[in-house]
């Protein structure tokens, strides 16, 4: 037994046992039972029942929606594709059937549950509601899950290279040389995926067609943001580096992104992480280029290169810290010339 299996493999198979059982956590914690909580809503109504109107569904039981009012129609419409709303209720003053507005394409089970919280409140007061989507995704991308599984693929393909760079047969340990070899190979892989990316998602399967380079350079980000976390935890912790990427980016990043459900239907851990993490400001900024014009991508552009130049100060601070421990390490001398 001790021959097949060392203790180092059996901690890896406990590393390996968490990570599995962290993993059926997380995704089955954050969608076992989506919730609206809060799902911003905006109304345009008229002046003498646009106060009942808000506090009447800001009251709803469990707090569904958090509306706001504005003034007229075009404020309303440029708030749902700025990305400020999920839904927009005009209301109509002289008859019983309002108008809800949604944009599909930024997430389809946010606007689903506004629509159907707003289709309860409407028939409660007798009212009927007609929606209309001012921005569906595309055809190839019916259900609004391209954005995700584009990034999904990007941040798994990062920390997937830094940990082949680091584990390959014939690698050696991160002096501050090869940490900088390894960061700096990242970024014409990172450039490559992302072209490979973005032509899987355009000319190939056309889910998400146009804004072609713009895909690339945010693959390009994403990637490397990845490689360069996984560069830097494995220079910190080795095997054990990898397994704290993976949790990070796939355990925790992937089901609080936003890309199955939004922030607003994810429970409070969930909802609190996702937009911190890679894989949910990836998809964001993926989303909102391709559909809205790139509104609401200044944030999580922030967010993706905080974790890339986190990852890089880490990576190479670590490497120089266990250099300057070791001392400087003098070359090997040359073998001695063999006799003619």
């Amino acid at each position: 037994m001790r021959d097949a299996v060392s203790t180092r493999s059996a901690l890896v198979m406990l590393g390996v046992l968490l990570l599995q059982l962290g993993f059926a956590l997380s995704y089955m914690g954050a969608f076992h039972a989506p919730k609206p909580h809060k799902v911003p809503v905006t109304v345009v109504a008229p002046p003498a029942v646009e106060r009942e109107l808000t506090a009447r569904l800001d009251a709803l039981p469990g707090d569904p929606l958090h509306v706001t009012a504005v003034a007229d129609r075009a404020e309303a419409r440029a708030r749902l594709l700025d990305r400020s709303t999920d839904a927009v209720l005009l209301m109509d003053a002289a008859g019983r059937t309002d108008t809800v507005l949604v944009a599909s394409a930024g997430g389809p089970s946010a606007s689903t549950a506004a629509t159907e919280i707003l289709q309860a409140a409407a028939r409660a007061q007798d009212r009927e509601i007609v929606v209309r989507d001012l921005r569906p995704p595309s055809a190839g991308d019916s259900r609004g899950l391209s954005s995700f599984y584009l990034v999904l693929s990007w941040t798994i393909g990062g920390y997937l290279a830094a940990s082949a760079l680091n584990m390959a047969a014939g690698s050696k340990k991160p002096t501050l040389r090869r940490t900088l070899v390894r960061l700096a190979s990242m970024l014409p892989y990172g450039f490559v995926s992302g072209i490979g990316g973005a032509i899987i998602v355009g000319p190939v399967l056309n889910c998400l067609p146009g804004a072609f380079w713009e895909l690339v350079g945010i693959g390009t980000l994403v990637v490397f943001a990845s490689g360069a976390v996984g560069v830097a935890l494995q220079s910190v912790a080795g095997t054990v580096g990898l397994g704290l990427t993976i949790l990070i980016f796939t355990v925790l990043g992937n089901p609080s992104s936003g890309g199955v459900y939004p922030s607003s239907l994810l429970p409070p851990f969930w909802s609190a992480i996702g937009q911190a993490l890679p894989p949910g400001a990836g998809t964001t900024v993926v989303r909102n280029t391709v559909y809205f014009d790139g509104n609401a991508t200044t944030g999580a552009l922030w967010i993706l290169g905080a974790w890339a130049f986190g990852g890089v100060v880490v990576a190479i601070l670590a490497a120089a810290l266990r250099q300057g421990r070791r001392g400087p390490r003098a070359e090997p001398s040359a073998a001695p010339a063999a006799a003619v």
